[in-house]
C-alpha cells in the first residue's frame, strides 16, 4: 500500500500546534497489523513523519530521504563528458524531468514554475503563512549567501536594511523552520573541533537542488566556488554522513608580536559511523596565501581522522606528505569510495 504525499491527510491545526497526527498514525498502526501488506508512505515534510517514527513504529519502519540525482547519477545519463557535465549540473541541478528538458529556457521556465507553482504555494497554505512576501524574500537571502554564516536576528536585519521589510527575529526562526521542514534547505551547525562542542548559531544553510536555487535567483549570482561547496555537501548527504561546519580555534600573532586567538573554519566535518573526516573545498588553490589559509586548520587538528581537500587545481589526486589527500570535484563526486582512498 502506497499513500503519496501525506501531509495532505494532516490538519492544518496538528501540523502548526505541533502534535502528532493521531489519526493518520492510528490508520498506519492498524495496517501494520495485516501480515501481507507493506506500507509506504511518502511526504515532502520532514516533521510529519520522522520525528515520530522511533515512537510510534518502534522497530517497524525506517525513513529513507529522498534526494535530487547525485552527480553520480546524473553524469552517465546526461551524454555528457564529465567536466561539462559538472558544469550543467552545478547550473541546473539533478531533478530527473531535467534530463529529458533540451532546451536551457526549457529548463529554466521548469524549475521556476516548479519552485514558485509547488514548493511556494504550498508551504504558503500548508503552515497559513501570514507574510509570504517576507517568506519569499528570505529564501532569495538564503539562496544568495548560501555557505555563509548566519543566523534569524541577522537576517531579520537585512530584510530591514535591504529589502524595508520589518520583522521579527522569531517569525524569521519560524519560517527557517518551513523551509528546512519542506526540503528547500539542509541547515549546517558550527561544531568546535578542538572543543567537541556544537555552537547554537550562527549556521548555514544549502540548498537541496542548486537547479532550484538558481531558478529562485533568475540564474543571477552563479559564483562557481558557492555552488561547489552547496555541490560537496549534498553529496555526503546522499552518503549517509552528517556534516557539520568545523570552527577550529589558532593562535595568529600580529604585527606588534602579541598573540591572539582566531577562529579558523574548516568547511565540512564529516560523520559517518565510527568514521570521520575534515574536508576543505577551495574552487582553485594556485596562490600560496590560499593554500595556506585552506591547509592551516587540518595542520592543527590534532587528531588521526582523514583529511581531504577538493579543489580544481588538481588533476590526479595524491596524497601529500601530511597525510592530506588531494582531489579533483569531479574525481571525488564520481567515485563512490572517494572518502576513502
Amino acid at each position: 500500500m502506497l499513500l503519496d504525499e501525506v501531509q495532505y491527510a494532516i490538519s492544518r491545526a496538528e501540523l502548526l500546534n505541533h502534535d502528532q497526527p493521531v489519526r493518520l498514525y492510528g490508520v498506519l498502526n492498524g495496517l501494520l497489523h495485516l501480515g501481507n501488506v507493506d506500507v509506504y508512505v511518502t511526504g515532502s515534510n520532514s516533521k510529519l513523519l520522522s520525528r515520530d517514527i522511533a515512537t510510534e513504529f518502534r522497530g517497524r519502519g525506517d525513513v529513507v530521504a529522498v534526494y535530487p540525482l547525485s552527480f553520480a547519477e546524473f553524469q552517465p545519463l546526461s551524454g555528457l563528458e564529465k567536466h561539462a557535465a559538472l558544469e550543467t549540473y552545478l547550473q541546473y541541478g539533478g531533478l530527473p524531468y531535467l534530463l529529458k528538458v533540451a532546451a536551457e529556457e526549457d529548463k529554466y521556465q521548469y524549475l521556476k514554475d516548479l519552485f514558485d507553482e509547488i514548493y511556494f504555494k504550498d508551504i504558503e497554505e500548508r503552515y497559513q503563512v501570514n507574510l509570504p512576501n517576507v517568506l519569499r524574500e528570505l529564501n532569495l537571502v538564503l539562496c544568495s549567501t548560501v555557505g555563509s554564516l548566519t543566523n534569524a536576528g541577522k537576517i531579520a536585519r537585512t530584510l530591514e536594511s535591504v529589502r524595508h521589510l520589518k520583522v521579527d527575529s522569531e517569525t524569521i526562526a519560524t519560517y527557517l523552520g518551513y523551509l528546512t521542514d519542506s526540503f528547500l534547505f539542509t541547515k549546517a551547525q558550527r561544531f568546535d573541533v578542538k572543543g567537541k562542542r556544537y555552537f547554537s548559531y550562527p549556521a548555514k544553510y544549502y540548498c537541496t537542488d542548486l537547479g532550484l536555487r538558481n531558478a529562485g535567483l533568475e540564474m543571477r549570482q552563479n559564483e562557481e566556488s558557492h555552488l561547489l561547496e552547496n555541490c560537496l555537501f549534498n553529496e555526503l548527504l546522499c552518503r549517509g554522513c552528517r556534516v557539520d561546519v568545523g570552527v577550529m580555534p589558532l593562535m595568529n600573532k600580529d604585527c606588534a608580536g602579541h598573540w591572539h586567538q582566531q577562529s579558523c573554519e574548516i568547511d565540512f566535518v564529516v560523520n559517518k559511523g565510527a568514521r570521520k573526516y575534515y574536508i576543505q573545498s577551495a574552487l582553485y588553490m594556485e596562490e600560496e596565501s590560499k593554500i595556506a589559509t585552506e591547509l592551516r586548520p587540518l595542520h592543527a587538528v590534532n587528531d588521526s581522522f582523514k583529511k581531504i581537500v577538493i579543489s580544481k587545481s588538481y588533476g590526479k589526486s595524491w596524497v601529500d606528505e601530511r597525510g592530506i589527500l588531494r582531489i579533483n570535484p569531479v574525481d571525488f563526486l564520481l567515485d563512490e569510495h572517494s572518502l576513502e582512498r
